[in-house]
């Protein structure tokens, strides 16, 4: 064929040419074996012994017992002997873009979301790194979340798959906003302020806009705000009916800050997600969740770091004496709502130096709640896999899910802090950590 000078019918040929070899070579995927000693699939199986899970391109195509799994005579093989396997863990409460203590009012006052991607840059690649493979992102200003999941998904930067909020709505003088300054001085606040239903719907719409898979919103006072009781109602019901229904609309779905009280039952009745936090949750609400089918995001490791070593750290001393008022009262709370059946997911609150740390969740959640290892490890896989919506893609491993995998040394269902350094790290069938 004349490749310089072609016919009309040559050149037919030619683009056919190209077509089908392009097409050949896209069809070509990458075949991996991983060999272990034991496999938890994060549906609440275990499987001990020699175990094989094949991955193709960024998928699981198959896992389970060695002896009943050919190896393709193609695939690199990944011996982890010795180890075990878990799906990729989800942590659905999350602020990449913040280094400093959260509560600082001096961060707002003083800093921008350029910050905060630089910030989320770092971060991001320590929580992948401690073997969180997906994250739900809960407040964000200035839509850097957003723009981090775009730039971790086009491969520019290593870290988790995001699910983005953009910022939080929070209402005037509330948790979301700078409270304690001169009237006369215009400050920023820590999400959207909002006011009245209009000012809540048009914010859902602009976070939904600027590609927020998820609306945070702010039902209750915090531990790192000024001038607010943690189980202060925030909003209206109008507000958080306003909230739920537009986000609904829009198809996305409402996690809510809220830590007690009438706020926190009347997020849940409005119909909201989750509810992060939750430190005092009472027996009208745990009913109420259980009906619904919320979620609680318990986020334990937060007020205990806050606790522990908070006055080390430079936490305010009104948000010290908040958090120590309603610690022992909290484990209380928690472990009776888990007992009584409400649905747990996984979440941190990460900030400050938790980044990277996030996997210390799972031995709280054994401590305070008094969950098994097993039902840990289910709470920050599967169950935060369904939280969000993504329980057909991640949060175990089988059959056609994304190869998120994690591996670390020894049994963690006898030593669940073993979670806390993986030594080896997948996402969506590529290799982010190795030891």
């Amino acid at each position: 064929m004349n490749f310089r000078n072609p016919s009309p019918s040559g050149i037919v040929l030619i683009v056919l040419y190209f077509v089908l070899s392009h097409h050949s070579f896209a069809q070509i995927k990458e075949v991996t074996a991983i060999k272990a000693d034991a496999l938890i699939t994060g549906t609440g199986s275990v499987m001990d012994g020699s175990v094989t899970v094949i991955i193709e391109g960024d998928k699981i195509v198959s896992a389970g017992k060695a002896a009943q799994i050919k190896i393709p005579s193609n695939a690199k093989v990944i011996d982890l002997k010795g180890h075990t396997l878990l799906p990729g863990f989800i942590d659905t409460h999350t602020h990449l873009a913040s280094i400093d203590n959260d509560g600082g009012d001096l961060a707002a006052l003083k800093e921008t979301p350029a910050h905060g991607a630089i910030y989320g840059t770092i971060n991001a690649k320590k929580t992948l790194e401690a073997g969180f493979t997906t994250v739900r992102e809960a407040g964000s200003l200035g839509y850097v979340d957003v723009a981090l999941r775009e730039s971790i998904n086009r491969g520019l930067i290593p870290g988790p798959r995001i699910y983005a909020s953009g910022p939080a709505l929070g209402t005037t003088g509330g948790h979301a906003d700078v409270n304690g300054w001169s009237p006369f001085l215009d400050l920023p606040g820590t999400g959207a302020i909002v006011d009245g239903e209009d000012e809540v719907r048009r914010q859902v719409r602009l976070n939904v806009k600027f590609g927020a898979d998820h609306i945070k919103i702010v039902a209750t006072g915090g531990i790192l705000s000024v001038g607010d009781a943690v189980g202060a109602p925030q909003m209206t019901e109008e507000e958080l009916e306003a909230a739920v229904s537009e986000a609904k609309r829009l198809g996305r779905k409402v996690m809510a800050h809220a830590h007690a009280g009438d706020g926190l039952l009347a997020a849940v009745k409005a119909g909201v997600a989750s509810i992060d936090h939750g430190s005092l949750v009472d027996d009208r609400a745990v009913e109420e969740m259980k009906a619904r089918g919320t979620y609680l995001v318990p986020t334990l490791i937060i007020l205990e770091e806050i606790v522990k070593d908070g006055e080390k750290k430079g936490v305010p001393a009104y948000a010290l004496e908040k958090a120590r008022a309603i610690a022992a009262e909290r484990r209380v709370r928690l472990k009776t709502a888990f007992k009584a059946g409400v649905l747990f997911a996984l979440g941190t609150d990460a900030t400050s130096d938790i980044h990277g740390r996030n996997g210390e969740e799972f031995a709280y959640m054994t401590e305070i709640l008094g969950a098994t290892p097993l039902e840990a490890i289910t709470i920050g896989t599967i169950n935060a896999a369904k939280l969000i919506g993504a329980e057909n893609e991640i949060g175990s491993i089988e059959r056609g899910k994304l190869a998120d995998i994690v591996a670390v040394p020894g049994d963690p269902l006898k030593n669940i802090r073993l979670l806390e350094k993986p030594a080896f790290v997948m996402k969506g069938g590529k290799v982010f950590l190795s030891w």
